[in-house]
């Protein structure tokens, strides 16, 4: 499979078991809601297989960034280009079928559905002969799902409903997964499972990841590189050594005092 899909590719289907990342960028990046700019000129790029995150404080536009490039929110300049592909102002929809898994902060499971419903639910654009496989599939990477399928959702542990999110995205088999905050509302021992574990378990598919989160320590010891946000512009960018390194970001974001962020306590 190439690491770029072509124009107009099929709907992903069962295939290989592993997945060839596709290369994300966005180029000056305007984009917010209801005529209002959020984002002001923001360039990221996530390569081919790469897991990539993005901090920042509250407010600085880190889940707009990921709700533009899947298609939720108004683009106002800039473009978004996804495997070789613009698909500035795309709708979402026509974003999933090139191979883009979303999971978001909130309303990321359906509560009343079992695990098995919501996975399959998961795989609304793949034929239905094609489901079961895909569900196979998933159990394969998330292997403590399978224990739960016939629970529903709403009776899951927070850990518990953010594997299952994931897994219903990696469905329709996504070359490149986008998370928003998978750890929110977790305690910090469940929380750093959630990455490091279930991230790392996304990640080993051989999609590319574009994470978002609060918790700079432990999503540092899962990216490849890392931006930070801050008033809805880019203001910093580096792998975790570079970063671990500057006493701006172990200031902000590890607490101060800190020579590495890897191996470091969990907030």
């Amino acid at each position: 499979m190439s690491a770029e899909r072509s124009a107009a590719p099929p709907v992903p289907g069962v295939t290989a078991s592993r997945v060839v990342g596709i290369a994300l960028a966005t180029v000056d990046l305007v984009a917010g809601y209801a005529g209002s700019p959020v984002l002001h000129g923001v360039s990221i790029t996530v390569e081919p297989g790469e897991v990539v995150s993005i901090v920042g404080p509250n407010g600085s536009g880190k889940s707009t960034l990921l709700k533009g490039i899947v298609g939720l929110v108004q683009i106002f300049s800039g473009s978004i280009m996804i495997g070789g592909r613009d698909v500035t102002g795309a709708r979402a929809e026509d974003i999933a079928r090139l191979g883009v898994g979303y999971v978001p902060q909130v309303d990321d499971v359906f509560a009343p559905l079992t695990v098995r419903e919501n996975l399959e639910m998961g795989g609304y654009l793949l034929r239905a002969r094609d489901v079961p496989p895909r569900v196979d599939h998933v159990l394969e990477v998330f292997p403590q799902l399978r224990r739960m399928l016939t629970r529903r959702a709403g009776k899951l542990s927070g850990g518990e409903r953010k594997m299952l999110a994931m897994g219903r995205a990696l469905m329709l088999e996504p070359a490149l997964v986008v998370l928003d905050e998978p750890t929110a509302n977790l305690a910090p021992a469940i929380a750093r499972s959630v990455l490091v574990d279930h991230v790392s378990q996304l990640a080993g598919t051989g999609a590319s990841v574009l994470v978002v989160e609060q918790r700079a320590r432990a999503v540092l010891e899962i990216s490849d590189r890392t931006y930070v946000l801050g008033g809805g512009q880019l203001r910093m960018e580096g792998t975790p050594s570079e970063l671990a390194a500057s006493p701006d970001f172990v200031d902000s974001f590890l607490g101060g005092g800190q020579g590495s962020a890897r191996g470091a306590a969990e907030e």
